[in-house]
């Protein structure tokens, strides 16, 4: 899966260095390359499978209880926000390179793979069979579970390596663009 991300990446940022090189050459530090970055929008630059076993109980009135427990599979998708750079975050140095700082990574989307999330088990307690399944209880599995899985995906460092990703995509970029030395200033520091 991830040979097939860098393959969509390294296209691209072939793509859009042939279409920037076309419109001739940078100045180093002119608002026209914050305008280009700008462009790319979100960068999106690392997505994670997350799988995570949600059990939640309901307590029913007058007495009873139900329960499920459901596996979700949910696609976490991390990067930067582009569109916020500002001129402020990119200029030139005297020996002729280029600063970016880039924004901090985030998570862009986190989205349940409902071909793969599974309800594992559902019981009423048995002396109440009276009682109907509650469509709210495996709604709030499934939100329970997209934010377990968002949390999993910042605890495995996703963050880190979308920035990092990050900052390799920008600098490929800049390269194309005819612009030799790249100091990328990741946003995690300040």
């Amino acid at each position: 899966m991830n040979r097939w991300l860098y393959l969509a990446a390294g296209v691209i940022i072939t793509a859009a260095g042939f279409w920037l090189t076309r419109r001739g050459p940078f100045e180093a530090g002119s608002p026209a390359v914050v305008a280009q970055i700008q462009q790319m929008n979100e960068l999106s630059t690392v997505n994670y499978t997350v799988q995570k076993v949600i059990g939640l109980t309901e307590e029913k009135t007058p007495v009873g209880s139900e329960s499920i427990l459901i596996v979700i599979q949910a696609k976490v998708r991390a990067g930067v926000d582009l569109a916020g750079l500002q001129p402020r975050d990119v200029t030139a140095r005297a020996d002729g390179a280029l600063v970016v700082r880039l924004p901090a990574a985030k998570i862009l989307d986190v989205a349940l793979d409902e071909k793969e999330t599974k309800v594992w088990d559902r019981r009423i307690t048995w002396w109440t069979p009276w009682v109907p399944y509650s469509l709210d209880l495996e709604k709030k599995a499934r939100l329970e579970g997209l934010s377990a899985a968002e949390k999993a995906a910042v605890d495995m460092g996703i963050l880190k390596h979308a920035e990092k990703n990050a900052e390799t995509s920008i600098r490929g970029l800049l390269n194309l663009a005819g612009i030799k030395t790249v100091v990328i200033v990741p946003g995690s520091v300040s």
